[in-house]
């Protein structure tokens, strides 16, 4: 399982349930909203400065971002 498309799948899924659009979302974490998008879609390696951006955003514990429980194997 490659950790990126885990990471992109929870930043997504914990962004959506807390109601917030890329662009707020990307405010928040003080990131550009092309780049949100490009991580949520693989398409954009991320560093661990940025991990924690994106965690204390979504106000969740950084190692949850990285946990690959029900995801759906389409997802993968």
């Amino acid at each position: 399982m490659d950790i990126l498309n885990v990471f992109a799948y929870n930043m997504k899924k914990y962004r959506t349930l807390k109601g917030l659009s890329q662009e707020v979302f990307a405010e928040k974490a003080g990131l550009h909203r092309t780049y949100i998008s490009a991580v949520e879609r693989e398409k954009r390696s991320i560093s661990l400065y940025n991990v924690q951006k994106i965690a204390d955003a979504l106000e969740v514990e950084t190692y949850l971002l990285f946990i690959d429980d029900n995801i759906p194997p389409n997802k993968l």
